[in-house]
């Protein structure tokens, strides 16, 4: 059943593994998963569109996300010494297709793929309690929960030494050759990061320097970046966390390999705040603001987010979610582009808190943007003269979604 002609070859990857792992009699099984699904209409009638802002890097997704994404992860002790060394296989299996629903799994217009699929040596004395692992895998990310927005996401296919204890201190090196398989040219990126850094009570500074070596081909290019970040924990029952980011080259995917042609003329600058409160079980929620500024010879760009999502449980099992957001895009020699989108949304879950799931969100949003937006705009965009609202400046979507991790 793993080589099913009507999947690719990163599916059949992914069946005959998670498959192995299954059958796999050595020791327990840990079992891991996150799907959301669902389906609208725009107001003037047709299925659901999403608004995001042309030059943004992401949107608030409460009642604006027009896709179908689900993951599958598993891991598996393969063997386990007396000291407390082990040795542990990881595998993470998705799909992902790019629109409410999904009429055929295997109709050829979905996205299989394995992006966790690696060997790990865990608790190694020689390193302190560190681990060695070799393979493709999520790497120390960090997101923005209510943007679905990794700010610093350095994972990728490779190996490295993870968590070598100093003390309190963690240090990490990694050496990745490719992002994604989808990568055009291979290019060698050194991500050091050093963690645990007290800095005040319950304050912890992390650090993360990320090396790209110039790749082989015409026009490629060395960068590097700089992630800087303080996590606050205990405050108002939720964290905070605030991140500088500097980079230059294709180090201007700020942890990630980025345009291997841009040469150290390109540079990004970023600055994220993320936090999340729960000061009441009942009541929780996240607040965000960002601030990126571009560099390059084609032109320099800002872009400003700033935005939030309440959660307050009304009474067991029935919650309500609002959600606001502002994002503005200011291009050189161009006007600035603006959209504002709000979201209310009655939802169903057994759990109270902000991050209780299962929840089934029943939505409406409602979004307003100026002319810039709507000019910068491609065909066919919600925003653009071709697209669902026909050229005006504000829309509406209605729907249904759930969400659940576990």
């Amino acid at each position: 059943m793993c080589r099913r002609p009507s999947h690719r070859l990163r599916a059949n990857a992914a069946c005959c593994l998670l498959l192995t792992a299954f059958a796999s009699p050595v020791l327990a099984l840990d079992f891991n998963g996150y799907i959301r699904a669902g389906s609208g209409a725009a107001s003037p009638g047709g299925r659901q569109v999403c608004f995001q802002l042309p030059g943004a890097g992401t949107k608030y997704r409460l009642g604006n996300e027009c896709d179908t994404y689900g993951e599958l992860g598993l891991s598996q002790a393969l063997h386990q010494w007396e000291g407390g060394e082990r040795l542990r296989a990881y595998a993470t299996a998705s799909l992902f297709a790019n629109r409410p629903g999904i009429e055929r799994l295997g109709d050829g217009k979905n996205d299989y793929d394995l992006p966790q699929g690696y060997l790990a040596a865990e608790n190694l004395p020689v390193l302190n309690g560190g681990s060695f692992w070799l393979g493709r895998r999520f790497y120390k990310r960090e997101n923005i929960h209510i943007t679905d927005f990794f700010y610093w996401n350095p994972s990728g296919i490779g190996s490295g030494i993870e968590d070598f204890r100093l003390g309190d201190l963690k240090l990490s090196y990694a050496l990745f050759r490719q992002d994604t398989p989808e990568q055009p040219a291979m290019a060698t990126r050194h991500d050091l990061q050093l963690r645990g850094l007290t800095v005040n009570p319950e304050g912890e500074l992390q650090l993360g320097l990320s090396v790209i070596d110039k790749a082989s081909g015409p026009d490629r290019h060395a960068g590097w970046a700089l992630n800087v970040q303080h996590v606050q924990k205990g405050v108002l029952g939720g964290w905070n966390k605030f991140a500088v980011q500097y980079g230059e080259g294709p180090g201007t995917g700020l942890g990630a390999t980025g345009e291997l042609t841009a040469d150290s003329s390109v540079r990004r600058l970023r600055v994220v705040e993320g936090f999340y409160f729960q000061p009441t079980p009942r009541l929780g929620g996240q607040i965000t603001a960002l601030h990126q500024q571009d560099w390059s010879a084609a032109g320099d760009q800002r872009w400003v987010s700033l935005g939030g999502r309440l959660s307050y449980a009304l009474a067991d099992p029935w919650k309500l979610l609002a959600e606001i957001g502002h994002d503005r895009v200011s291009p050189s020699g161009g006007d600035t582009r603006h959209l504002t989108k709000f979201t209310l949304a009655p939802a169903w879950s057994p759990t109270p808190g902000f991050w209780g799931r299962p929840e089934v969100r029943l939505f409406y949003t409602y979004a307003r943007w100026n002319d810039a937006a709507g000019q910068a705009a491609t065909a066919g965009d919600p925003l653009s003269a071709s697209g669902v609202f026909a050229g005006r400046r504000h829309g509406s979507t209605a729907g249904l979604q759930m969400e659940y991790w576990w």
